[in-house]
């Protein structure tokens, strides 16, 4: 299980909607955007992502509360760390369905495993980039899928496929961040140049 830290609300409440979590552990304090706030927002804008709410506050009117604005679940501090992993875990177990060994959307079959696409019968040759853009648009089910995200899991693949390691994808987001930035901040070459 890989886990990202944030250690304010507007970083926790960014990272949330720009990545796609199996489950975020909320505090309902968190300095800048408070974790009610951003479970309230998650629910609004229909992230999916399961929502595990920390408070210093066991009353039963915090609790409900707490799981009205959206949350799943709810931990009163102090709390066993074995505990909030457990639930933790059970949530992810529900989060999301897992990926089918093979996508299959229309006539078109896409097998992760073996690398291979089929329409129709027919096998399809894809470049590496074609068929990593095809998995994560397949995997998605017919939800919009960012540039950005598209984007973010090319690089990743090649980082993985260059060192053997999984990448560090808050550190891929921020170069990618500022890459579109600079592009965005460069003039336009005139015509004939």
């Amino acid at each position: 299980m890989a886990v990202d830290v944030a250690y304010d609300g507007d970083e926790g409440f960014g990272k949330a909607t720009t990545t796609r979590y199996d489950v975020v552990v909320l505090d309902r304090d968190l300095p800048g955007k408070s974790g009610d706030e951003i479970c309230r927002s998650l629910t609004d804008e229909g992230v999916l992502t399961r929502v595990i709410m920390l408070t210093a506050s066991a009353a039963i009117e915090d609790k409900v509360e707490g799981l009205a604005l959206g949350a799943d679940d709810y931990l009163a501090k102090p709390f066993a760390f074995a505990e909030l992993v457990a639930r933790v875990r059970a949530l992810a177990r529900r989060a999301t369905p897992a990926t089918p060994p093979v996508l299959v959307a229309a006539d078109v079959e896409l097998d992760p495993a073996k690398r291979t696409v089929m329409r129709s019968g027919q096998l399809v040759d894809l470049t590496r980039k074609e068929f990593g853009v095809l998995e994560v648009l397949m995997a998605a089910g017919g939800t919009v899928v960012s540039v950005l995200a598209l984007m973010l899991h090319q690089a990743a693949a090649q980082v993985e496929l260059m060192t053997g390691r999984p990448a560090p994808v808050p550190a891929m987001r921020a170069a990618l961040d500022a890459a579109v930035r600079a592009r965005s901040e460069k003039p336009p070459t005139p015509a004939g140049a």
